[in-house]
């Protein structure tokens, strides 16, 4: 796996967080790549001050930072982190992180996209740059070819202004914008709705996933969610809007709440949702965090656990594989992993390699989904 970006004469290295012994897939595309030639081919003069979204592991912060002054925006603690490694590794100057929960900043020079995969994270970074930016600022997009549609452009011309694209380059496009739509489109920041036959109300900020409609993984799991006074602390990993941490407090009213997420904004969704369904009494706690990491040994009794199959645009499967791996860390002895997943990502066979083929159990399966529960034993370390 290549771990050095070599352009113009210079060379960084850049690796992936968190860091794997036997790591499959680059800090960096090819998008990164076409990004740095172009504005390369500029001759931007020096200190500019730059704008990044979306920068998966700072690739394109590490490089502009030599010359320029760059804040990067995220809503990815795992890209966040990642960045704040690569810029130390390759002695970078200080680079200006912030949240995709914080108000976009203004006074820049140069806006650098990568094209989030969520059309809604999409259109409000986009109304955020019509409302930010001046006119004079030119904003540069990138993707990879196949993802930009028409209806990708339209977005871009419907709430941003004025855009065109380039010609593809090793299978990506970058496309150019600027701020200058008359009328522009406004969504709400929120998407709001009720969970049907429960009492739930849901507030989805843009990039949470499955944001406008429940998705059918958690509304199968929310039937299977367990009713247990002992259980003193509950964990909902990968928590998303917090649908689930919900359901398990209404069911476990003694029972202490901790959400984790990677997403800023889910965590912030997860927030609002606990505090206005049962109130803000509870004993909740919510952390934007890579899976379990820092958590202490032996300090929950139950995993909820709705894992994501893919890292950004890479589809991957080593975040679950880490998320039960952190949960058998931190679970009690006897304590639960209750997981859902698609049936074909055979979910059951890593439990097993993990957990004890005798600890896993199947709790419940249609025809898209299985729910499986995994037992800490006494024998476990």
């Amino acid at each position: 796996m290549k771990t050095e970006l070599c352009l113009f004469d210079r060379s960084l290295n850049l690796q992936r967080y968190p860091k794997r012994a036997q790591e499959l897939l680059q800090a960096w595309d090819a998008g990164d790549e076409y990004i740095i030639n172009h504005i390369e081919e500029l001759n931007l003069e020096d200190g500019k001050n730059i704008l990044i979204l979306n920068d998966n592991f700072g690739a394109l912060s590490c490089w502009f930072s030599e010359k320029h002054n760059v804040t990067m925006m995220t809503d990815s603690f795992v890209a966040q982190r990642g960045t704040l490694k690569n810029l130390q590794r390759n002695q970078c100057n200080r680079v200006q992180l912030i949240t995709s929960t914080e108000e976009m900043p203004q006074g820049f020079d140069l806006v650098i996209m990568q094209i989030p995969k969520n059309n809604r994270m999409l259109t409000w970074q986009l109304q955020q740059l019509r409302q930010s930016m001046t006119v004079e600022c030119p904003i540069i997009a990138v993707n990879k070819a196949k993802e930009i549609h028409n209806s990708t452009l339209e977005l871009f011309e419907d709430f941003l202004g004025e855009t065109k694209t380039s010609l593809a380059w090793k299978k990506h496009r970058l496309v150019f914008s600027n701020a200058n739509a008359t009328n522009p489109a406004t969504i709400a920041e929120a998407v709001c709705w009720s969970v049907d036959n429960e009492d739930i109300d849901l507030l989805n900020y843009p990039n949470v996933y499955s944001g406008e409609r429940l998705d059918q993984g958690a509304r199968f799991l929310l039937e299977h969610i367990p009713v247990d006074p002992e259980l003193r602390h509950i964990i909902d990993l990968g928590c998303g809007n917090g649908v689930l941490s919900v359901k398990a407090a209404q069911l476990n009213p003694e029972a202490r709440i901790t959400c984790v997420d990677e997403s800023f904004m889910a965590i912030e969704s997860a927030r609002r949702n606990l505090e206005v369904n049962l109130g803000k009494e509870r004993q909740f706690q919510f952390i934007a965090n890579n899976c379990l990491d820092g958590f202490k040994k032996h300090s929950s009794y139950l995993v909820l656990c709705n894992p994501p199959f893919h890292q950004g645009q890479a589809i991957t499967d080593h975040i679950a594989w880490q998320m039960f791996c952190d949960a058998k860390h931190i679970l009690c002895q006897e304590g639960k992993l209750l997981v859902i997943g698609n049936r074909h990502l055979d979910y059951d066979d890593k439990l097993c390699r993990l957990f004890g083929e005798e600890n896993v159990t199947t709790i419940a399966s249609n025809s898209k989904f299985v729910i499986l529960e995994a037992v800490k034993a006494e024998k476990s370390k």
